[in-house]
């Protein structure tokens, strides 16, 4: 089954500009992109930061996000190949074990149910969204220098400082929290289609060690899945120096395996 449209799924703390060069890249290469914002994200990150705490962010859960991208791929005229980056490589894998895309990549991808880490960056850069003494209905507005540590670690710091400027904006602690219960889960049997895994090698908040092991549960499936990890890239690799280096493997990758349509 082909395809020419594709689906960009943001992440945490961002909004769908954090897309903006690789949608340029792949309209270039004759593909429709369709980058949806999460439920509530639409507006400027200006007006997103002016708004925090924001009580409507504070609901918002990962259910939410999940039922809302479902509700996107659906209302096509065809089944789209899909790309999403942290949470929303989570997205991604759920959406393809429902059969819902020709294809998914799942970039520096929070890990379904049952695949964890206890590495101390892992627990580290998460530690201020899942902490049980912190109210789950009050949104957090990460700080520079916890976006230095969780995100860009490998950046020179004028670059972190624009990266963090350009795209970050408060969060829903309930999303994280969500996505380690029912919503969360993956049959990691289920015939589905193909999935493209892809690491930072030096990613803190997601460390490659965590998307291998992904990588390996998934093994279980009959269904195509691969796995690339680039070298010395943090968990900013789709944005920061590089990024088309990413962008040109994760299409390669899915004209490869025949999810998308001939130019």
């Amino acid at each position: 089954m082909t395809t020419r449209h594709v689906v960009f799924v943001h992440g945490m703390f961002m909004t769908p500009l954090c897309w903006e060069h690789w949608v340029e890249r792949f309209s270039r290469a004759g593909l429709k992109c369709i980058a949806p914002a999460w439920p509530g994200r639409d507006g400027s990150i200006e007006e997103l930061r002016a708004a925090h705490p924001d009580a409507r962010l504070g609901r918002l859960g990962f259910g939410d996000v999940v039922e809302h991208f479902t509700s996107r791929v659906l209302a096509l005229k065809e089944k789209p190949a899909l790309v999403g980056h942290s949470m929303g490589g989570l997205v991604v894998q759920i959406l393809l074990a429902r059969g819902l895309a020709t294809a998914g990549v799942a970039i520096d991808s929070a890990p379904p149910v049952g695949v964890s880490s206890f590495k101390w960056s892992f627990l580290k850069s998460n530690w201020t969204m899942i902490n049980p003494f912190r109210s789950k209905d009050a949104p957090h507005m990460m700080t520079f220098e916890q976006f230095q540590y969780a995100f860009v670690n490998t950046l020179p710091a004028d670059e972190q400082k624009a990266a963090y400027e350009r795209y970050v904006v408060p969060e829903s602690r309930r999303v994280p929290r969500d996505s380690l219960g029912e919503v969360g889960q993956v049959d990691f049997t289920v015939q589905r289609p193909p999935l493209l895994l892809v690491a930072g090698a030096e990613d803190h908040i997601i460390p490659a060690a965590l998307n291998r092991a992904n990588y390996e549960r998934w093994r279980k499936s009959s269904a195509t899945t691969d796995f690339h990890e680039f070298a010395g890239r943090d968990h900013f690799l789709i944005g920061s120096k590089g990024w088309e280096e990413v962008a040109d493997h994760s299409l390669s990758w899915l004209r490869d395996k025949g999810s998308l349509a001939a130019e």
